[in-house]
């Protein structure tokens, strides 16, 4: 009886444990299944220079495309252009210590030599989740609204931050972004580089983004890789991956580390996600920003639609006022810039500007500043009876 009770007890014990490995695995290992056709859903047609072919559990279909084949090289700049595979160096002193929420690591790993692009599916709002080109005011008849904090008139080669993660409400095609811009040149001739979340109200998802521009909009950008400019270098899915986990009102908070750094001696800008380089734009794609940055903004934009008349109910933020403070209210965090030898250099004196107080705001703390540097919480509701 002693050997049953004991060999049922190895047997339960395995059991635990197996299903707590599943678990475990289930939340931090590569989250997709090889791409199978489906009958009711119809793609583009597969990115050229397609390796593989890959879905994952949400239903995005992301090829893995040759890394020398990749969109980059179409624009007419990059045409002889050496792929960088990584940083020339890495500034003594950058901060880079890793945050514990391991799943903003990525879901989707494509073969080495290969870069992961999305494909868009046909007869569904998930194609247009990332537009060519950010929605203009002039042209669709929308407002932008800001919450943000900015360093000007400086010589900036690159931007840094840590932000958390949440998934606010929107509604009749507007977005709800958290970002910074890093900015050179005036009118037309504004360049910039984007990075940061954005909420679509045709995903139930938080993704990660990258835009740029340089030519205030116009003609040129594009989120992402949906146009050639940005060179991808990491295999894992990150632009326009999902992040998960997100914050929680009252809960568990997960932000993340984003930064943009201009590399001196190749002249590309970096993008860094965690601990992970994911590419870079070319410098020569630029204009201003072929040189350097003369203007940095941090923090979050929505679009106002003013659908029936009246502001939008679309979020900003946690969808909660900066007032709420700590587990309630978006932040950014340790803002910085770069200097020209790659140092990194904490945002002092920074300028606020705020376009509805009423809808959307923003605070300054004075207290934490050892530990969190310099921060803000930012964000709002949109609609309400001071907000109309």
């Amino acid at each position: 009886m002693a050997t049953w009770n004991h060999r049922k007890a190895k047997l339960e014990y395995s059991i635990i444990v197996f299903v707590a490995l599943c678990h475990m695995f289930s939340y931090v290992q590569v989250h997709a299944r090889s791409f199978s056709s489906d009958k009711n859903v119809e793609y583009l047609a597969k990115h050229k220079g397609t390796i593989k072919t890959i879905q994952s559990e949400d239903g995005d279909v992301i090829d893995c495309v040759d890394i020398y084949k990749q969109p980059a090289f179409d624009h007419p700049l990059l045409k002889n252009h050496t792929i960088q595979m990584k940083p020339s160096y890495y500034p003594k002193g950058m901060k880079l210590e890793k945050i514990e929420a391991e799943p903003f690591q990525g879901y989707i790993e494509c073969p080495e030599g290969t870069v992961p692009i999305v494909r868009a599916q046909l007869n569904n709002t998930r194609a247009n989740l990332f537009p060519q080109r950010k929605y203009l005011p002039e042209a669709v008849g929308y407002n932008h609204e800001y919450a943000q904090v900015s360093v000007v008139d400086g010589n900036y080669f690159g931007a840094t931050a840590r932000l958390n993660a949440w998934h606010p409400s929107t509604f009749n095609g507007e977005i709800s972004i958290a970002q910074f811009w890093i900015l050179s040149g005036l009118g037309n001739d504004r360049n910039s580089m984007e990075a940061g979340w954005i909420v679509h109200p045709d995903d139930t998802q938080t993704r990660l983004f990258a835009y740029w521009t340089s030519d205030n909009y116009q003609r040129t950008g594009c989120y992402n890789l949906e146009c050639p400019g940005f060179v991808a270098t990491a295999n894992q899915w990150l632009l326009g991956a999902r992040l998960d986990p997100i914050s929680t009102y009252a809960d568990k908070q997960f932000e993340f580390y984003l930064s943009v750094r201009k590399d001196k001696q190749s002249g590309n800008w970096w993008l860094r996600f965690q601990d992970k380089d994911i590419g870079y734009w070319p410098g020569s794609i630029f204009t201003g920003l072929s040189d350097r940055a003369e203007l940095i903004n941090w923090g979050g934009e929505i679009l106002n639609s003013k659908s029936g008349g009246r502001h939008t109910s679309t979020q900003m933020g946690s969808g909660h006022f900066p007032s709420e403070g700590f587990g309630k209210a978006a932040f950014f965090r340790k803002l910085a810039s770069f200097d020209e030898s790659g140092a990194e250099i904490n945002a002092e004196n920074v300028q606020t500007y705020v376009s509805r107080p009423e809808c959307y705001d923003l605070e300054i703390p004075n207290k934490n500043k050892d530990v969190w540097g310099t921060h803000f919480y930012f964000g709002g509701p949109g609609f309400s009876d001071k907000c109309k």
